[in-house]
C-alpha cells in the first residue's frame, strides 16, 4: 500500500486496521514467547518441571566444627565460609590451623572429603 492509499482511508477504517494488526501482533508475540520459554527450559535442563522453585533440595548433613578458639571454647568454626575474626587473630599471632583443631576422642573420626 502506498502513502495515497492510507490517506484515502477513513478514520474508522484505519482504526479497524489498527485493531486487526494489534490482535495479530499479540498472538504472534505470545507464540514467540512460548517458543523462547520452551527453548530456555530445555537449555536449563528443567523441561520436566515448569518452575525451579518447586524442586525439593536434598537435605545436607550438619557440619561439625573443626576449629576452636583456645581463649573462648564456645567460639568454633567448621572450616567452611569466611574465617571468623578470632581465627584470623590467632593466625596473626603465629598459630597454625592445626594448633586450633578440636581434639576428638579416638572413637569419633572426622569425615574426610575427597
Amino acid at each position: 500500500m502506498g502513502r495515497d492509499d492510507w490517506e484515502s482511508k477513513s478514520t474508522a477504517e484505519l482504526w479497524e486496521l489498527y485493531d486487526g494488526i494489534t490482535k495479530v501482533l499479540s498472538r504472534r508475540m505470545a507464540a514467540e514467547k512460548a517458543k523462547l520459554e520452551e527453548r530456555l527450559r530445555k537449555i536449563e535442563g528443567t523441561a520436566g518441571s515448569p518452575r525451579p522453585e518447586e524442586r525439593v533440595r536434598r537435605p545436607y548433613p550438619p557440619v561439625l566444627p573443626k576449629y576452636q578458639n583456645p581463649k573462648n571454647p564456645a567460639e568454633t568454626w567448621s572450616g567452611r565460609g569466611k574465617q571468623p575474626r578470632w581465627l584470623k587473630a590467632q593466625l596473626r599471632t603465629g598459630k597454625k590451623l592445626d594448633d586450633l583443631l578440636i581434639e576428638r576422642p579416638s572413637g569419633q573420626r572426622r569425615r574426610r572429603t575427597g
